[in-house]
């Protein structure tokens, strides 16, 4: 299976972000895909996360998501992006990934659980968490299962070895890694690391511009980038297969090896 990341720098015009996911997406599909991954914060991104994020914040039923439905549907991919989610009489959102289906159905809803409190950025003056407890949600298309998770997640390995046990074998890392010293080096070795540990692909599809890092990737199970981006705008697409997964399983059986569980606390 063809899957793609999408790179490119939202702003905080919802409208123009939308046409960029659908141009992005046009020329994903047209090289094949039929998974593309966008970036967290797809929706709308400020110089800084904080009440403007929340006040273009959005239902899951509003317009930018309906937006990414008729994408997905015209495009005949699944498509997942990162969205400002509202929450009704909270002035907090949840920095939620959505993945919807060629038909419109949402297959899968992740709500981001470690927030960005670091590297001077309190992402919690705005946003809420999502529950650590719930079970991550899984998505399947032909015969390769998806999970999700989003950027500051991936310095926590237990949030993709959860994902992992749910059954993913390709785990959808949209980002937005806010560039600064060693942060693109830290991206690209976790990025690996996730991989290498777990012996699954991650598509980490991650922002460019002035909020973004770049440095979007395709990775196997081995940790080999098999296809990546620079800092420009584009896709970058690539084939992954349950075989590959195997084989790598089979020499580096890790997975069963393993002697503790990871277990969620509040």
């Amino acid at each position: 299976m063809e899957i793609a990341v999408a790179q490119f720098a939202p702003g905080t015009d919802k409208q123009e972000n939308l046409r960029s996911v659908r141009a992005l997406t046009s020329v994903a599909a047209a090289r094949g895909a039929r998974v593309v991954v966008a970036p967290e914060y797809s929706m709308f991104t400020a110089p800084r996360t904080d009440e403007r994020v929340v006040a273009a914040a959005e239902p899951l039923d509003g317009d930018f998501v309906t937006g990414l439905v008729a994408i997905a549907a015209d495009l005949d991919v699944v498509l997942v992006a990162g969205v400002a989610e509202a929450i009704p009489g909270d002035d907090h959102v949840y920095n939620t990934l959505v993945a919807i289906a060629p038909g419109g159905e949402l297959l899968a809803v992740y709500r981001k659980v470690h927030l960005y409190d670091a590297f001077g950025y309190t992402e919690s003056d705005v946003i809420r968490a999502g529950d650590p407890a719930e079970t991550p949600e899984t998505f399947a298309c032909d015969d390769v299962r998806f999970g999700l998770q989003t950027c500051y997640d991936l310095r926590f390995p237990e949030v993709t070895r959860r994902i992992v046990d749910a059954g993913a074998d390709v785990v959808c890392l949209p980002a937005q890694w806010v560039p600064g010293p060693l942060k693109e080096d830290h991206w690209t070795t976790l990025v690996r690391a996730r991989a290498i540990e777990n012996t699954v692909y991650i598509a980490a599809a991650d922002q460019c511009g002035r909020a973004g890092a770049g440095h979007s990737m395709l990775v196997d199970p081995m940790g080999v980038v098999i296809t990546s981006l620079g800092e420009q705008i584009g896709t970058a697409v690539a084939t992954v297969t349950t075989d590959r997964i195997e084989d790598v399983r089979s020499r580096n059986p890790a997975l069963t090896l393993r002697r503790y569980a990871v277990t969620p606390r509040s």
